[in-house]
């Protein structure tokens, strides 16, 4: 039938599985043609600094593993990936957090993006119920999306998720897990306090529900203090997913999974059938390069500059756009701003690729509605000259529109 009606010329109509159906709209076509057009300063991408990327040391530690054994490194491997890999990750939890994590416990995965889909894949049912902050991140409603779930907001403040809406929505709904960024929020920039972390450690503690920690920017605090995972506080039932890519190489697609073995053994199984490991090649030169180099020094490096950038955008926020208000981050690669009352954040995004600037408008972030009157901008991936500039373009989009308001 179907070659049939090929060779007639008439339109195949596929059904697709009913999954795809619940994917919500990306807005990252638009956001990649934007960034690929370099006449446009672009605050609404995610990425880190280009220039700051180790490239020799990372070409050096490529050429040490070619030398000793490419054999192995060109060869398929385990699902669970490279042990040392995994050990070095461990010991970093132990020396850095107090968490006495074992390789055992480390997944390594394709960045921490995959930990989503393949946590969301042995976890959901259709109709389960998720938790998400208020705003939460966009990669993880799409990935939990597929799956199906009902998803419940808490909202989101400066000391991290409203205990009082957590704890009541905790309590007297069966939550699958409940998915948060203690570290340096995407996309607010917020950081649960210590005391939030513990309440909120406390508030499961007699539930069945996981908290599934996703730590991306955890090593990328401005004063250079870690701060305690509600892993610390919650050991059996919170999982970590951690990533190598904002602080040695995105394109490396390096993350893991630190759960118990029970939730790792699942995991380990849909890994599997997903793509059977990672880039066994990158992650021995990935774990030469740790081995070889000063990861601590090199993150201080980055955490300097994209300090000052931080500060130059909120600056220039405060000088340039008074009516707005935004988070003030602690670290991490970004911060949002609330537009004045009546401007849309899509008719910002919009005048704003005419003079050259884009921002994020917020309502991808906000799986229940919402988000109009909020901008994510990205202060890592511009240099203070760009910045600037693309600050004063900014400013004249909003003004000017919101003189028209007026």
């Amino acid at each position: 039938m179907y070659d049939k009606r090929i060779s007639s010329g008439e339109t195949i109509t596929f059904v697709f599985a009913r999954r795809i159906q619940h994917a919500p709209a990306s807005f990252l076509g638009e956001l990649f043609r934007v960034s690929s057009d370099p006449s446009i300063i672009s605050f609404a991408g995610g990425l880190p600094s280009s220039e700051l990327i180790d490239t020799e040391g990372i070409s050096s530690a490529a050429q040490d593993v070619f030398k000793t054994d490419p054999r192995t490194a060109l060869q398929y491997s385990t699902t669970d990936g490279y042990r040392p890999l995994r050990e070095y990750i461990a010991d970093r939890y132990r020396s850095r957090l107090g968490v006495p994590a074992t390789a055992d416990e480390i997944q390594i995965t394709n960045g921490s993006q995959q930990c989503l889909d393949l946590f969301a894949k042995i976890f959901l049912d259709p109709g389960d119920l998720v938790g998400m902050e208020r705003p939460g991140y966009l990669g993880a409603i799409e990935a939990f999306s597929l799956y199906e779930p009902e998803f419940l907001t808490v909202p989101l403040n400066h000391e991290g998720p409203d205990t009082v809406v957590f704890e009541k929505t905790m309590k007297e709904k069966p939550v699958k897990f409940f998915y948060g960024i203690p570290n340096c929020q995407n996309p607010s920039g917020c950081t649960y306090s210590q005391e939030r972390r513990k309440e909120i450690a406390e508030i499961l503690s007699d539930t069945e529900t996981v908290f599934y920690e996703d730590d991306a920017f955890g090593e990328l605090f401005f004063d250079g203090t870690p701060r305690l995972p509600i892993k610390r506080f919650l050991m059996e039932n919170t999982v970590i997913s951690g990533s190598f890519s904002k602080i040695t190489a995105p394109g490396m697609r390096i993350g893991w999974m630190y759960a118990s073995f029970e939730i790792l053994k699942e995991f380990n199984i849909a890994k599997q059938a997903a793509d059977l490991h990672s880039n066994f090649l990158c992650q021995q030169i990935l774990h030469r390069y740790l081995v070889t180099n000063d990861l601590d020094s090199h993150i201080r490096k980055i955490v300097s500059v994209y300090r000052r950038q931080c500060q130059l955008m909120c600056d220039l926020f405060d000088d340039l756009m008074p009516s707005l208000t935004h988070t003030t981050p602690e670290g991490g690669m970004f911060l949002t701003a609330e537009l004045p009352s009546g401007l849309h954040a899509m008719k910002v995004f919009e005048e704003g690729v005419r003079e050259k600037v884009a921002v994020l408008p917020g309502m991808p972030f906000f799986v229940d509605g919402g988000g109009t009157n909020i901008i994510r901008l990205n202060f890592s991936n511009a240099n203070e000259e760009r910045i600037t500039e693309g600050m004063y373009r900014l400013a004249k989009v909003i003004n000017g529109l919101s003189s028209k308001k007026s």
